[in-house]
């Protein structure tokens, strides 16, 4: 969801009315929950003309909608239960729907990182691999720097070379969360592990090169299929133009400088060419003046320049590709 997206979203909220939105929100993710709710602390003195034209937008996106294929799978378990009875739909329905109960780690998703890391750090590496894919890139790579250098390297291995998850295996360790846990947070989804998704959580961590030489040392090709994957700040070399041009539609001038900061010549001038002649003068002045930057806070701005990026190749509006070069930022 855009900024531009979150905004309009924390507007209609506010206009809802607390019950109303409420509900709503129940159907959100933890992140989306967290960006909205930020949005809605922050609008002041909206006009009138503002609120009328977010509205009139959610009426003209909602009038485009049907309610063919809307809450689907309770109709379907509803449906089959009815016709079959519980017992006999029972199985049928999981192999349809693929949705068991996942509450437990679903829970893991609204805790803070150090509360995670806490929770899972005397567990064997493998159940760490199988929550740790369950979890978004961003949140898994933060609990996984908060593991011991040891244990974070031997379950980024697991997490590469993890293919499945048994659904008994992953309802036993769900089971046990709720329990730890007592959560009541309700959610569908499938889990993966995998190449990729090893890749998409190291692209949020820090000091990246211990890790894959950890990976290195088990499993060669393994280590370079997942530099393969990866995509880093130095990458947007490689990305179009006019897939530049979204990008810095959506980044902050301040968070642009600071992250160039750390950026080779070379893709200073891809940023420049794809601004306007006084927008890039502006730029070039700004940096020029910008003061000393802790390597810190360069790649924590590059890192969130890189969210960015990966929510619009997701939307298909922009395409990224990692070239398998150990550059990292």
């Amino acid at each position: 969801m855009s900024d531009a997206g979150i905004n309009k979203s924390a507007i209609l909220l506010m206009t809802l009315g607390a019950n109303e939105a409420a509900e709503v929100m129940k159907y959100l993710e933890p992140k989306e929950v967290q960006k909205i709710s930020s949005a809605m602390v922050a609008l002041k003195n909206l006009s009138r003309e503002e609120i009328t034209n977010v509205f009139d937008e959610f009426h003209q996106v909602a009038a485009e909608k049907t309610t063919i294929g809307m809450d689907s799978g309770e109709y379907i378990r509803d449906m089959l239960t009815k016709a079959l009875g519980d017992d006999k739909a029972s199985g049928l329905i999981d192999r349809i729907l693929h949705n068991s109960d996942t509450s437990g780690l679903e829970s893991l998703k609204w805790m803070d990182p150090a509360s995670v890391a806490d929770l899972i750090a005397n567990e064997h590496p493998q159940i760490i691999a199988t929550i740790m894919v369950h979890l978004e890139p961003d949140q898994a790579a933060t609990v996984m720097a908060l593991l011991p250098e040891r244990l974070r390297n031997d379950v980024m291995l697991r997490i590469a070379t993890l293919d499945s998850v048994q659904p008994t295996a992953l309802q036993e360790l769900n089971d046990v969360l709720v329990k730890l846990l007592a959560g009541n947070a309700v959610g569908k989804k499938s889990i993966r592990g995998g190449i990729k998704t090893a890749a998409e959580i190291l692209n949020y961590m820090g000091n990246q090169e211990a890790v894959l030489e950890s990976v290195r040392g088990h499993d060669a090709e393994l280590a370079q299929k997942m530099m393969d994957e990866m995509f880093v700040f130095e990458d947007l070399l490689e990305v179009e133009d006019r897939g530049i041009q979204l990008i810095l539609r959506e980044v902050q001038s301040e968070s642009l400088i600071v992250a160039l900061k750390g950026a080779s010549e070379e893709l200073r001038e891809k940023i420049f060419k794809n601004m306007s002649q006084r927008a890039a003068e502006m730029l070039r002045e700004d940096l020029e003046a910008k003061g000393p930057v802790k390597l810190s806070e360069v790649e924590s701005e590059q890192k969130e320049i890189l969210k960015i990026v990966r929510r619009l190749a997701d939307e298909g509006q922009v395409v990224i590709g990692g070239k398998g070069e150990e550059a990292y930022v």
